[in-house]
């Protein structure tokens, strides 16, 4: 699976616009697009055996040291739109999510970089490499 991080995989998932995702100026809100970057992470860390509650119940904990977002068009009520996800090692304790949002009409919506990290429930740092080999949760 190390291995595969650094490779070109690249996890996609759809959205819709819900009316209530959006402001006073009719364009989804600057904070709602944080949750659907954070809901394409939770769904391709499951699509590769690590389910986030899972992972929690074992405590071991993801959290995120670094967030970096690029806002460059906004969507609106009822667009449809797809947000893409890739993981790549950063360091031994830190891995880096690639992620962009993208409408099918107007093109690249955002583009954000997030640095996490593993931790027990003594908030000690746990190694990528081990935590993916040992850790990975399946039903």
């Amino acid at each position: 699976m190390l291995n595969d991080l650094n490779s070109n995989n690249i996890f996609t998932l759809s959205f819709k616009v819900r009316d209530y995702e959006c402001d006073m100026q009719g364009i989804v809100n600057n904070s709602v697009y944080l949750n659907y970057l954070e809901h394409t992470r939770h769904e391709f860390l499951d699509s590769i055996g690590l389910n986030f509650k899972k992972l929690t119940q074992r405590e071991i904990y993801l959290v995120a040291i670094e967030s970096q977002q690029k806002y460059r068009k906004s969507l609106e009520s009822g667009d449809d739109f797809s947000v893409s996800c890739q993981m790549m090692l950063e360091s031994k304790l830190r891995i880096k999510f690639i992620q962009e949002i993208y409408h099918a009409e107007k093109g690249l919506i955002l583009q954000s970089s997030l640095i996490g990290v593993a931790i027990n429930s003594s908030k000690k740092p746990i190694l990528i490499d081990s935590f993916l080999k040992s850790n990975a949760v399946s039903d």
